[in-house]
């Protein structure tokens, strides 16, 4: 099953229809692109089905994410309304397999975007955080399907389940109660709408972090300044400059405080430059978009918390801490 959100807004436009029913008509919609040619479509062949990269391309994982997402929740319904009395096979068992096709698209393109992206995947990433969202909600939030994972789990220690069984029980049921299933419907609203939120702002603040990082690359035309780089780097570097339209020679940064190209120069004052370009990469024109980012993230923070009755004690340390005012099941 995947831990996967539309964006809010779309969620009171399908009156009395349920939510995964209606996201579901809005995903199969928009992947009508997705078919048989698509390298998503079926499992991969290779080794573990490894993702087939020869084959992948950019336009790829858009349709094949959006048809997984409409796949799952189709699995996630049929699962919420099975007639039978909730069992462990038919509802933990069977959420756990739902999702194959969202999860095969998801982790090719989380790897990709995370490794070697480009404005078109980043466009994507912009696209989908606001329906990935609102995608996890409409399972995690399912009332139906939660009624069946809480049976489940309310009987655990009568079903003589294994112990990875009687785990998976365990995690799954915290995993819906740590989403919010157990807060009210005007609570879950509210949820839903600070999800689709923080995931914007967190989509847009990694977007950010990257833009800086390339911009602060460190350039020259002095090809001495690169002395103790192999002719393999120097080539690379060449090769960076001319992809950004740039003279000379450029080191592309990492993003990492120390760049493992500093152990190669052997020019001083490149070393130092390049440690300071990376140091501070954050710090070029960043400085007030972090801080709004900030702000904006704390926000949501506190409104979340508030759908639990809870309150921040410390908010914006390194990790939010958090004072129950009520007991959340």
């Amino acid at each position: 099953m995947s831990s996967v959100i539309v964006p809010a807004v779309m969620l009171g436009v399908f009156a009395g229809v349920s939510v995964s029913s209606a996201l579901g008509a809005v995903f199969e919609g928009k992947s009508a692109a997705f078919g048989p040619s698509n390298p998503f479509y079926a499992k991969s062949a290779l080794p573990f089905e490894a993702p087939p990269f020869d084959r992948i391309k950019d336009g790829d994982y858009e349709p094949a994410i959006e048809a997984g997402m409409a796949e799952e929740l189709k699995e996630i319904d049929a699962i919420a309304d099975n007639s039978a009395a909730p069992t462990f096979e038919n509802t933990v068992v069977a959420m756990e397999k739902t999702g194959a096709l969202f999860q095969r698209a998801m982790a090719a393109f989380d790897g990709v975007t995370g490794a070697n992206t480009n404005p078109e995947l980043e466009r994507v990433q912009k696209e989908l955080a606001p329906k990935l969202a609102a995608h996890r909600d409409a399972i995690y939030l399912n009332t139906k399907l939660f009624g069946r994972v809480a049976a489940v789990y309310e009987a655990r220690a009568s079903l003589k389940l294994s112990p990875e069984g009687l785990r998976l029980v365990e995690v799954r049921y915290r995993d819906f109660v740590h989403a919010g299933a157990n807060l009210s419907d005007a609570e879950k609203e509210k949820l839903k709408k600070l999800n689709e939120e923080e995931s914007t702002l967190s989509n847009g603040f990694r977007s950010k972090v990257l833009a800086a990082t390339k911009d602060a690359a460190y350039a020259t035309t002095d090809k001495a300044a690169l002395a103790g780089l192999t002719a393999a780097d120097l080539s690379g570097a060449e090769a960076a400059a001319k992809e950004r339209k740039k003279e000379g020679y450029v080191l592309p940064l990492q993003n990492t405080t120390q760049q493992p190209v500093l152990s190669s120069l052997s020019v001083r004052a490149t070393r130092q430059a390049v440690f300071d370009a990376s140091w501070t990469r954050t710090e070029r024109g960043m400085r007030t978009i972090r801080e709004r980012r900030l702000h904006g993230w704390r926000s949501c923070g506190r409104r979340r918390g508030n759908c639990w009755g809870m309150t921040a004690m410390r908010v914006g340390s390194s990790k939010t801490r958090w004072r129950r005012r009520r007991r959340v099941r």
